[in-house]
């Protein structure tokens, strides 16, 4: 299977490739619009800022490639808040892929939002096999996603937020599964498992 990780200018890919490595899996980390377009998979992480991520993409041709793809695609962290349609991080525009706004968490929270949540309310292939109750996912954030009827896990921070996202062949989880031990592990594996 060939899985691809989208590099981007965004934060560290390779916690990704390693933890696809324990997979058995061997990912190509591209840039290139026609490596992922060929792909079987599409990982997209992030860390960083909205907007220059953004443009980045597309200085790669990659912003009217990404919501066309049709292959099961991963957007992890900050690459879950730029396939929604805008963020208020620099009045960034997004990939309008999930057509929410992505803003700032509430300065009554402790900014940004890093260490360990549990999930709730999970639903879908993506959590098969996952704890309702006790499953606990590592965040680094410090923007969110309302609560939507896109929301497929929920976790709490203040208020419940979107852990995550599903539409069609699109998935995103605002947590990093790639260092969230056994948990993420099943979600990882998970996705490379899912059916077209």
């Amino acid at each position: 299977m060939k899985v691809a990780v989208i590099k981007y200018n965004a934060g560290n890919v390779q916690s990704i490739a390693f933890a696809l490595n324990r997979l058995g899996l061997d990912p190509v980390i591209t840039d290139n619009k026609d490596i992922i377009g060929s792909a079987d998979r599409v990982i997209f992480p992030g860390v960083g800022e909205a907007k220059s991520a953004i443009s980045y993409l597309d200085e790669l041709g990659l912003l009217k490639v990404i919501p066309s793809l049709e292959m099961p695609f991963l957007g992890i962290c900050l690459g879950m808040q730029l396939m929604c349609s805008s963020s208020s991080e620099n009045d960034a525009k997004g990939l309008n892929i999930f057509d929410e706004q992505v803003i700032k968490i509430l300065p009554t929270n402790k900014v940004p939002h890093m260490g360990w949540n549990a999930l709730f309310d999970i639903k879908g292939a993506l959590y098969k096999g996952v704890d309702q109750k006790n499953s606990y996912v590592y965040f680094a954030h410090s923007y969110f996603v309302r609560l939507n009827s896109l929301t497929n896990a929920k976790t709490d921070y203040g208020s419940p937020f979107s852990a995550g996202l599903e539409k069609n062949n699109f998935y995103a989880v605002q947590f990093h599964p790639e260092k969230s031990g056994d948990v993420g592990q099943i979600i990882l594996k998970n996705f490379i498992e899912l059916e077209k």
